[in-house]
């Protein structure tokens, strides 16, 4: 049977591809219909093509839960007209929009693809013009009359990543994100070859969205000499949640006493403390070494290997459920959306 013609929402929120200089030469957005007529091979698209615009388009570093929940808003409420999406938006915290919208879908069956540029539209050498034309390709690709894709990624310079695995390491490079603990989705060369044995697939047809993320959370990056007063000071902030602790390799910390007892008597009044691995690569593996036994000892929970950014975006979501918090403690060491490598499991 021949494919459906598909059809693609272009949902475009802010960034470096749609920025132009002003006299000062400060990148500034401009007009989502101008950033179009750089595309005219858009036209020639065989698909069914529209396109949406924020109102103001917003820099990638203002993003916030509000505009994710808004972004799942204009998702859900064309869920059933389109085939796919591509969110075009700033690179500095697509890993982080992609990460939460990951979480904030459920049971999803159609592509969700992020991208973006390093430099913008308008420019000769821009990345722009490739990256959206793979992005809509790929959102596009149909097997048995159903989305090839189905499940929220990022397109950059010929890969397509899982969202939620992958972090911006490069400001200045046309590939600017990895993903260290997970595979390539697909690649664009001269053809597009998609490795389908590591997308995922929802069992249910029932889509389910959730807008409802809980912020008050806090990040500490450990380094040496760090003090226990700056822990302290974290741990005091009104209202907080969680805490999230960046750690060296595969989960140590400092086994400094007084440090210990802070994180121990906070998760006694009811702080949840996630562990996190600074490095870009790897697991953290919590007693592996007596630096890192402790942290076990007292409650702390195990990220795997989420990278800093899902777990944020995995902690707000959670949390934002109103589940008890030993609920959650298990939650985050399973596997919500493919965001960590763990029998994948759903609630």
């Amino acid at each position: 049977m021949k494919n459906k013609r598909t059809s693609i929402l272009i949902i475009y929120t802010g960034g470096t591809i749609g920025m132009i200089k002003n006299k000062e030469g400060v990148l500034l957005p401009f007009n989502f219909d101008n950033l179009l007529n750089f595309i005219p091979l858009i036209d020639e698209f065989d698909a069914d093509i529209e396109s949406v615009s924020f109102e103001k388009p917003i820099d990638s570093s203002n993003f916030n839960p509000g505009l994710w929940a808004k972004l799942v808003n204009i998702i859900g409420d064309n869920y059933e007209k389109f085939d796919g999406f591509v969110i075009l938006t700033g690179s500095d915290t697509m890993a982080f929009t992609a990460s939460a919208l990951s979480f904030m879908f459920e049971n999803l069956k159609k592509p969700i693809i992020l991208t973006g540029s390093q430099l913008p539209i308008g420019l000769l050498r821009t990345d722009g013009r490739e990256n959206i034309i793979a992005a809509l390709e790929l959102a596009a690709l149909q097997k048995n009359n159903e989305p090839l894709i189905q499940e929220v990624c990022i397109y950059f310079e010929n890969n397509l990543y899982r969202g939620n695995r992958t972090h911006k390491y490069n400001t200045e490079n046309f590939d600017a994100f990895i993903s260290p603990n997970y595979p390539i989705l697909a690649k664009a060369g001269t053809n597009i070859e998609v490795f389908e044995d590591k997308i995922i697939k929802s069992k249910l047809d029932f889509l389910i969205t959730h807008t409802n993320l809980c912020n008050e959370i806090a990040v500490v990056k450990f380094f040496p000499g760090i003090q226990v007063k700056t822990i302290s000071a974290v741990f005091q902030t009104p209202d907080l949640k969680a805490v999230i602790l960046e750690t060296y390799g595969s989960g140590n910390a400092p086994t400094d006493t007084d440090i210990i007892n802070v994180i121990k008597d906070n998760i006694k009044k009811g702080i949840i403390v996630l562990n996190l691995s600074q490095c870009q690569a790897g697991n953290v593996q919590q007693g592996k070494y007596a630096t890192s036994l402790k942290l076990k000892e007292i409650g702390v929970i195990s990220g795997k290997d989420m990278t800093t950014e899902a777990g944020i975006t995995k902690m707000m979501y959670l949390l934002g459920q109103n589940l008890p918090n030993k609920k959650i403690e298990k939650l985050l060491g399973l596997s919500l959306r493919g965001e960590l490598s763990d029998e994948e499991s759903k609630y």
